[in-house]
């Protein structure tokens, strides 16, 4: 029944019984207790007084629960309970009686009645302990001394494999902290460096009332103590000069931290407990001289680590300026060289071509209308050779453009075809060119740097054919994005080589071949165009060279 379940809350077993004896309510205790209960009849033959003196044949009158029922008063007795297994187990039974229920309480003093048993063997134990405990004095005596140096060494254990499996300082000192505010029951403990006098936060663990680099301060008093390498343990209010004041006084611990003769920083823990800290103190001063090494092999490292990267950022500094310096010597050169191959084939061009007009003059007064024939044949083909000549020229003078040294717009399919005229000595004959050119926009670019590598990548790939193939040459422009392949079906590239090929020094060509610098300057000047250059290779098969620009 609802009306009866707060005595679910009841810690003893709680029936409800009405006035016709049947039970209407078992609180979970109940159920718990008395599993094997089926009706209150067979319940009640199980159930007995503790002391019984009734003489009488009506084996009702030695039942608690026949009394309790009959009974128009509240009901009290000690009763035992023998279950399905024969075991007793004794309660103290309480009747309320409330209108037309009686309300059983069960109170289990199983317990109870084996007190006196327990009392008296109690009573024999402590005897035995009092005959006992002077030497058992001694033996605790030395059990704390053992337990306090076990702590300390397990401690120290703790924060030394931190030391050691890291050269990280944060993470030596947050172990540390932490370790130090558990065994001390610190609400907040931290690491401040030292900076002539005045202490830097570095690392907290606990309340964050203060942040890293915070610049703290402490009263002449504690600094002298602290400067003498002695550890400071006072009651106050303030944690440091200019410190909010505790609404109650706390237990402040500064531990120096000494490298050598100098002050590294202090550790510094706050606890509201009061405790001594006479053997503790050791276990401070030990972690304190660990720290103090650490530190200061932690900073070594570290700049060890600045420095490697420093070389690295300076040597591949140096790396990208012999780049520079190798390409712009080379194109110094080149730029030279075809000035003076320019200058010295102008010349007899420009003879070859005045004669070439001279004789076509002349052509129309020869009698001979075969030799006149003859001889404008050979006249068209010198005129031809004589464009032709001019035209290589001309496209030699465009790929140097050494006077071309801003970004400017250009047609990069134009620049592709400059470039496959200049190599024709490379391919005629021998290797088929398939262009698919999509539709460019105008691209902003450095053209004689894109030539370069157009240059360097088209040679390598005549060179890794034996004898006829194909190189394809696809160009298109998506989302601002130019995107130029060059396929050949050369030789390809072992696998193990990939990743070093744009490395500046690296040819697989052999020794006075290749410098090692093409490629290198390749993946620089496309980079110089916010792009990125990529290969796809397969060995037997050949290899794919694929440019991206970024507009944008």
């Amino acid at each position: 029944m609802k009306k009866f379940d707060i005595f679910n809350q009841f810690w003893d077993a709680v029936i409800v019984v009405n006035k016709s004896g049947d039970v209407v309510y078992k609180n979970y205790t109940f159920k718990r207790w008395f599993k094997d209960f089926v009706d209150l009849k067979k319940f009640s033959h199980n159930i007995n007084f503790d002391i019984c003196p009734l003489n009488s044949e009506n084996i009702e009158n030695y039942s608690p629960i026949w009394h309790a029922l009959n009974s128009n008063e509240n009901f009290f007795a000690n009763v035992s309970y023998q279950d399905s297994k024969n075991k007793l187990y004794y309660y103290y039974l309480t009747v309320q009686k409330k209108g037309r229920y009686s309300i059983f309480f069960f109170t289990d003093v199983s317990a109870y009645n084996n007190y006196s048993a327990e009392q008296k063997r109690n009573e024999k134990l402590l005897k035995e302990c009092e005959e006992l405990k002077e030497e058992n004095e001694d033996l605790q005596n030395i059990k704390q001394k053992a337990q306090s140096q076990a702590i300390r060494i397990a401690l120290i254990n703790k924060v030394s494999n931190s030391i050691r499996e890291s050269m990280d300082i944060s993470k030596i000192l947050q172990s540390a902290l932490f370790e130090l505010a558990s065994m001390f029951g610190a609400f907040k403990s931290y690491y401040a460096s030292n900076h002539q006098g005045k202490f830097k936060v570095e690392e907290i663990y606990g309340e964050k009332h203060l942040h890293k680099g915070d610049v703290i301060s402490f009263d002449s008093e504690t600094f002298n103590t602290i400067d003498s390498k002695k550890i400071s343990v006072v009651r106050c209010l303030k944690e440091y000069v200019d410190a909010e004041p505790f609404k109650q006084s706390v237990t402040r611990i500064i531990v120096p931290v000494f490298h050598l003769q100098n002050l590294v920083g202090v550790i510094v823990l706050l606890s509201y407990q009061k405790r001594e800290t006479g053997e503790e103190l050791e276990i401070l001063e030990a972690i304190s001289f660990q720290l103090g090494n650490a530190i200061i092999r932690a900073e070594l490292y570290q700049k060890n680590i600045d420095t490697v990267k420093e070389l690295k950022a300076a040597l591949k500094e140096l790396k990208e300026t012999q780049l520079q310096l190798v390409n712009s010597e080379k194109m110094a050169s080149l730029g030279q060289l075809v000035a003076g191959v320019a200058h010295e084939i102008n010349t007899p061009i420009a003879s070859i071509k005045s004669n070439n007009g001279l004789i076509a003059k002349l052509i129309p007064q020869i009698q001979d209308a075969e030799l006149a024939g003859l001889m404008r044949e050979i006249n068209q083909i010198d005129k031809e050779a004589v464009q032709r000549i001019s035209n290589i020229v001309v496209s030699l003078k465009k790929y140097v453009r050494l006077d071309e040294a801003e970004i400017q717009e250009a047609d990069i399919n134009k620049e592709l075809d400059l470039t496959l005229d200049l190599i024709r000595h490379e391919t005629k004959n021998r290797i088929e060119i398939v262009k698919n050119y999509g539709e460019l926009p105008l691209i902003k670019c450095y053209p004689n740097l894109l030539n370069q590598v157009f240059t360097n990548i088209l040679i390598n790939a005549c060179q890794a054919i034996d004898g006829n193939g194909t190189i394809t040459i696809t160009t298109s422009y998506k989302a601002e994005t130019l995107t130029i392949s060059i396929k050949d079906t050369g030789k390809g590239i072992k696998e193990e080589n990939l990743e070093n090929i744009f490395t500046a020094g690296f040819t697989t060509k052999g020794v006075g071949v290749g410098t090692g610098y093409g490629l290198a300057i390749c993946k620089e000047n496309i980079e110089k165009h916010n792009g990125k250059i990529t290969v796809n290779s397969e060995l037997g098969v050949g290899s794919e060279f694929i440019i991206t620009i970024y507009s944008k």
